[in-house]
């Protein structure tokens, strides 16, 4: 796939942040007339060896105000374009499409008082995205992180994560989130065990919350492994929370990209 000169910029490579042996992150330069919405996603180029570039769509890490933009990925054996994304490193070249897109965004809901957002795997950069911005934290009484991984290694950001409340503009509103890792190959300390369906379904995930999911208070944000978000939106679906679609708001928005 090729795209014209007009419809990407080429940013630099700040660093590359490697988080465990299928998990790196990527922090570039951005473009001054780059704009998004926390929550939405850029289309990536990487330039091969041969002359063509491979592209793919990545939600941003980074949030709408910062100057930078960063990016969460896995490395997929065998994947032209992980395979071609992981060999890069600072001062090398990534092409940005100058365009955002997506609609895992908080304009998908009306009403609400409590936000949940349910990640698996590189599933959370969107998220984190949303947990950097101010609007979330104006606006929800209270925020749910789930965050699932298979081991303890696998869970990236932790700092970042643990320290959204002491970021100036959020330590007002640190009390409103409740963090919730969760592992799903071992047990650790501090980590809820099992698949984000099978706690759903156990009432588990409700109690560690200390919330309950209602359709007049909750709203919740999927991202991550196609299985899971398919799963998880039956499970919801039965609980009368259903797909918000701009005919008929609703209480669960998901991402469409994988």
């Amino acid at each position: 796939m090729t795209a014209s000169e007009d419809k990407f910029t080429r940013q630099i490579l700040d660093s590359v942040h490697v988080w465990s042996s299928k998990l790196f992150s990527l922090r570039c330069s951005r473009d001054p007339a780059f704009r998004f919405r926390a929550g939405q996603f850029a289309r990536l180029g990487v330039e091969k060896a041969d002359g063509g570039v491979v592209w793919r769509p990545y939600s941003m890490v980074s949030a709408p105000h910062d100057e930078f933009l960063e990016f969460f990925s896995i490395v997929v054996p065998g994947g032209e374009f992980t395979s071609e994304l992981s060999r890069l490193r600072a001062g090398d070249s990534l092409l940005v499409e100058r365009q955002a897109y997506g609609f895992l965004t908080l304009d998908r809901f009306v009403g609400g008082r409590d936000l949940w957002l349910l990640a698996s795997g590189t599933g959370l950069a969107p998220f984190l995205s949303i947990l950097q911005d101010f609007e979330a934290w104006q606006r929800f009484e209270r925020i749910v992180l789930v965050y699932s991984a298979r081991t303890a290694s696998e869970l990236a950001y932790q700092p970042l994560i643990r320290g959204l409340g002491r970021q100036p503009h959020l330590a007002e509103y640190a009390d409103r989130l409740r963090y919730l890792p969760l592992l799903t190959r071992e047990r650790a300390l501090g980590c809820l065990h099992g698949r984000i369906t099978t706690l759903l379904e156990s009432g588990e995930l409700e109690h560690a919350a200390g919330l309950t999911l209602s359709p007049e208070h909750s709203r919740l944000m999927l991202c991550g492994n196609p299985q899971m978000i398919d799963d998880t939106r039956a499970l919801l679906k039965r609980r009368d929370l259903h797909l918000s679609l701009s005919r008929r708001p609703g209480q669960v928005a998901v991402e469409n990209y994988w």
